[in-house]
């Protein structure tokens, strides 16, 4: 089959969980299968994606092979492919707009930016680069808050016809003005904010729904984070919260019985410990009561490398979206955005998005 040709727009942490684990998972080795949940999607492999351009704008990966530019600081996620090959495949200087917050040029250029003294790319220029270079689908892993540059991005893939998969709590899919526009240009659209393999969203989610199925009224919830990526020191500034505050806690009042008064839930990133690196620590408590109004406490903490835990996810996303450009769908794609994404358009049970995933795979 063809290979699904991408290009990324943030050559961060998850990049490079993604880039690793398409040469990782280069093989139909049975015993490499585990840590998908998909094998194969409409026939393709995580060895048919393949990264043809990339965009981001700190001058250590700016100029450089993708393959070098993804272990370049201020990344720190894990490496566990340890024979990447080079794909010839260089980093384009990006748009900045506000994929940068202010406060970052305080800390140490190892944990933070480095912003490259090259012109940044215009649309026109980044658009001639995604036709270029035939660009299918376009991923979009800029920071959290990045409002303007996530737009600009969309925008070229519109005028570039790339599909468009949104990484980011940025309302890219779960907007109608965007979702029309996407449609209108005849083009797939996936997002928004990509949900982990086993992460905060999804465990807290579980539990939601199992408190529902067992007779518990939930009556307070929180999930606090701590990681020491650069997502989670980009997030010390609170005014670049508020669109991921509302995805994660949107993703949870989904399921519950009955939406909790906002005094009583509590989601979102907490604070920035920097040797943490790519380690996301996840604290959750629930307090309810059970039968004869009887109080019932949870407390739970989750510990995962951050950014691996989205890859698997994104990987199936791409592959949706492939399958979307090849049935001629256009618009918001609901099913992968249901079941992948922490804010698609309309929120569903896990249960039911699984459903929906399954069924949009067979092609029913």
């Amino acid at each position: 089959m063809n290979k699904i040709r991408i290009g990324i727009v943030g050559v961060g942490n998850c990049a490079s969980s993604l880039i690793q684990g398409l040469q990782y998972y280069k093989e139909e080795n049975a015993e490499q299968q585990f840590g998908l949940m998909h094998w194969s999607i409409g026939g393709y492999h995580p060895f048919d994606i393949e990264v043809v351009t990339a965009f981001d704008i700190d001058e250590r990966k700016v100029g450089k092979e993708i393959t070098e530019a993804i272990f370049a600081h201020p990344n720190c996620t894990f490496t566990f492919c340890k024979s990447l090959k080079p794909t010839n495949v260089y980093v384009q200087m990006g748009s900045k707009l506000d994929g940068i917050s202010e406060h970052m040029g305080d800390f140490d250029p190892q944990q933070s930016f480095v912003v490259s003294s090259q012109r940044c790319s215009t649309k026109n220029e980044v658009i001639d680069m995604l036709r270029d270079n035939h660009v299918e689908i376009l991923l979009n892993y800029l920071p959290v808050g990045s409002e303007l540059a996530s737009y600009f991005y969309a925008e070229c893939a519109l005028g570039a016809g790339c599909a468009f998969i949104n990484n980011i709590p940025v309302f890219i899919a779960s907007d109608p003005k965007w979702v029309k526009r996407f449609k209108m240009a005849g083009l797939p659209l996936i997002g928004d904010d990509i949900k982990s393999q086993i992460g905060a969203t999804i465990v807290h989610r579980t539990l939601v729904d199992l408190f529902n199925k067992r007779g518990v009224k939930l009556e307070r919830t929180y999930q606090l984070n701590t990681g020491g990526n650069t997502d989670f020191l980009n997030m010390l500034n609170r005014d670049r919260l508020k669109s991921k505050k509302k995805s994660k806690t949107e993703a949870i009042q989904a399921v519950t019985a009955n939406r909790l008064p906002d005094e009583d839930i509590h989601i979102g990133p907490s604070d920035y410990v920097p040797w943490q690196n790519d380690n996301k620590v996840c604290f959750i408590r629930m307090e309810g009561k059970m039968f004869g109004d009887i109080p019932l406490n949870l407390e739970l903490r989750l510990s995962v490398e951050d950014s691996p835990n989205s890859a698997g996810s994104v990987i199936d996303a791409i592959r949706c979206a492939k399958l979307a450009l090849n049935r001629g769908q256009s618009g918001v794609i609901e099913a992968p955005s249901i079941y992948l994404f922490k804010h698609p358009p309309i929120q569903y049970t896990d249960n039911e998005a699984y459903l929906m995933m399954e069924a949009f795979i067979k092609g029913d």
